[in-house]
């Protein structure tokens, strides 16, 4: 028997990969109708029969994308209309009144990390490779349904190949709206002494000035860093001093777990937050005599670290540094800097030079903070890669 069946499913299901999921996954079953964004969620429109469109609604929940989750799934049956074969349809706005939950920002992921040091592949050492399972979300939405005009990536066409992955069913950049590569993307500059420095390699001349015990105001993916060498004294003494920020600690940055363990105690479930894709930073127990500056939160017997999350902190900081100091760039009790133009006006008179790129972020948000206290993560604040993801209370 046939049937046709309008599914509504609420949630984490924009800016996950779920409509090219839902595409993916019909391909299973002989099934035909659409998939679309609304300001409700993602919709549905499928007929086939029974048993196969039951099952088909099944594995949805069963196979979910690795970043995706459902809150609640509405299942009605309607007369059947004849589809005929399945497509993504163009977003819509509905008349009545929707609540989207949104996708945090997400570190890059192991295969977009595999591409960024291939240098046979096209992406090779591109700061802003991302796919359907990692990269910006909430930092660049402006807007639901979750498309790219409605991102801070709008005003970036992508080229013919990129628009060729992003229309590939088999591509794992099929839908993927940040999609970009170094012909059609965000590009990065650097500026010094209020002038944009031409024909350099702005990761190369970052690195050296940092070498050279430089700060930098690096932007991030929710705002800008405060940055300089951990293992130079005189850097951080220097930051410290035109912070005013006498013994608060700063946060750190390194390349990977074997650099941390240098300077940290790291214990297994502490490990497993420092891998985690949110990348939060987590309060680790310092060791002695370690090559990390003591100004780098001093009277004190732990520090804030974190792992990289986006391809520019890898490329800054592999077989660079032990570790980057990676400060909220922001003057004191003020939000997070978000913004070229303020950034350049604000922190100029404390950092040395400026490392950019001309995507916009539309919602600043700072490194979220975490300690492991008795086997449990107490979040001292959450934010990257958390919000706006609500928080479950169990009562009604």
């Amino acid at each position: 028997m046939e049937i046709r069946k309008n599914i509504i499913v609420q949630g984490i299901v924009q800016g996950v990969g779920f409509r090219p999921f839902i595409h993916k996954l019909v391909q299973n079953y002989n099934l035909s109708g659409w998939v679309l964004n609304s300001n409700q969620g993602v919709e549905m429109d499928i007929e086939g029969k029974t048993e196969e469109l039951n099952n088909f609604i099944s594995d949805i929940k069963k196979r979910l994308p690795p970043l995706a989750r459902i809150e609640k799934m509405e299942v009605n049956q309607l007369p059947l209309i004849g589809y005929k074969g399945f497509y993504i349809k163009k977003s819509i706005v509905k008349e009545e009144d929707g609540f989207v939950l949104v996708s945090p920002d997400i570190s890059i992921c192991k295969d977009c990390l595999q591409e960024l040091y291939d240098p046979h592949n096209r992406r090779f050492r591109y700061p802003f490779i991302n796919c359907t399972n990692c990269g910006p979300r909430f930092t660049i939405i402006k807007d639901i349904p979750y498309d790219r005009e409605k991102t801070t990536m709008s005003t970036f066409k992508m080229c013919p190949q990129c628009q060729s992955e992003y229309e590939n069913i088999e591509d794992r950049r099929y839908h993927a709206q940040p999609n970009a590569c170094a012909d059609c993307g965000p590009q990065l500059s650097l500026y010094q002494n209020k002038k944009k420095l031409e024909d350099i390699d702005p990761i190369e001349e970052a690195v050296k000035l940092l070498k050279k015990g430089k700060i930098g105001a690096i932007k991030g993916l929710g705002g800008f860093h405060l940055a300089c060498d951990a293992a130079n004294n005189k850097a951080v003494a220097r930051l410290r001093w035109l912070k005013n920020r006498e013994t608060k600690p700063f946060a750190l940055m390194s390349s990977d777990l074997e650099k941390i363990n240098q300077y940290c105690e790291v214990k297994k479930k502490e490990e497993e937050w420092l891998i985690n894709q949110s990348r939060p930073i987590v309060l680790l127990k310092k060791k002695k005599n370690n090559l990390i500056s003591p100004l780098a939160a001093p009277k004190n017997n732990c520090l804030g670290v974190m792992l990289p999350y986006t391809p520019l902190h890898y490329l800054l900081l592999k077989d660079n540094f032990i570790a980057l100091i990676m400060t909220s760039g922001n003057i004191a009790d003020q939000p997070i800097i978000g913004d070229n133009q303020e950034a350049l006006e604000k922190l100029d008179r404390i950092a040395d030079f400026f490392l950019l790129y001309n995507r916009d972020i539309f919602n600043r948000c700072d490194d979220s903070v975490l300690k492991i206290i008795n086997s449990d993560n107490v979040f001292f604040r959450r934010s990257r890669g958390y919000v706006p993801h609500p928080i479950i209370l169990d009562f009604k």
